[in-house]
């Protein structure tokens, strides 16, 4: 089994990269990829994990853009971790992502929920500010009664104190991962667009907008789904990939590599990955 979607602290999960390395090694995965998002913080460390393990340890990470209105994640998978050009976009995001957070303490302290900078930054180990360290700045100053509880009053996307950051469109995602030598996936679809969104039209506009794959499997799709966009990526003819979207503490009870028990990515999905690596259409 593999598993080519996880978070460490460097983005929104709990875990070290090499504590992650060591967590695919006990799952007995045969390839595992991490997928921070926007940042390649993390790989250092990640792959200097790789003389200690089996598993065999792949480079990648996960960009929000912004598609029909609303978030929409793309993992950027197989990419160089050298490419300098990369590196300064993802640099640039950052920089996005900080200015939306100053907006967001803003915005929260007008709706009577004040919390700073620093009560945020406590609740991380990084640099990198998601809403998921906001969540628990707010349960820590008893504005919630749980980080939960933040997304769903406060800050989830349809929220009162939800500021959107400016991202990216699809076509500049796709590009960028392509320029650095990887294959862009959406990530998770399903998990987007609401009741009734019809992912066959979507998915054939992000392929026509450059984007390659999809991910088939994922850590909490129910069966009925994960054959959906399985068949789906066939007869669109797109590379399928899968994940665990391992989060650490952060998300209770979903496992590496397993999920949240059910999931069984197939190890020749990389193969095939790696096919689309080296002969996709930007290639």
């Amino acid at each position: 089994m593999i598993d080519l979607h996880c978070h460490t602290f460097h983005s929104d999960g709990t875990d070290t990269p090499e504590q992650l390395a060591l967590l695919g090694e006990e799952a007995r995965l045969t390839a595992l990829c991490l997928t921070d998002h926007d940042t390649l913080g993390g790989i250092p460390d990640f792959l200097a994990m790789q003389p200690r393990v089996k598993v065999r340890l792949l480079v990648g990470t996960e960009l929000s853009c912004r598609f029909l209105g609303q978030s929409l994640h793309v993992l950027g998978l197989l990419v160089d971790p050298a490419d300098a050009r990369f590196q300064a976009r993802l640099e640039e995001l950052r920089g996005r992502r900080d200015d939306r957070n100053g907006r967001m303490l803003t915005r929260l302290a007008e709706l009577g929920c004040p919390v700073t900078r620093e009560d945020v930054q406590a609740q991380a180990d990084t640099p990198l500010l998601s809403r998921v360290h906001f969540a628990k700045a707010l349960a820590a100053r008893g504005f919630v009664r749980r980080p939960q509880e933040a997304f769903e009053r406060l800050i989830g996307d349809d929220c009162p104190g939800f500021v959107p950051r400016e991202e990216l469109s699809p076509e500049e995602a796709t590009r960028w991962i392509r320029e650095a030598g990887g294959v862009p996936v959406v990530a998770h679809p399903g998990r987007f667009g609401g009741k009734g969104f019809r992912w066959d039209e979507a998915m054939a506009d992000l392929q026509r907008r450059g984007v390659e794959g999809l991910e088939g499997y994922y850590g909490e799709y129910r069966a009925a789904e994960q054959k959906y966009f399985v068949a789906l990526a066939a007869r669109l003819g797109m590379v399928v990939t899968g994940g665990s979207d391992y989060h650490g503490a952060n998300k209770p009870g979903l496992r590496l590599g397993r999920g949240r028990g059910g999931l069984q990515v197939p190890d020749d999905l990389l193969e095939r990955l790696e096919t689309q690596q080296k002969f996709g259409s930007y290639h």
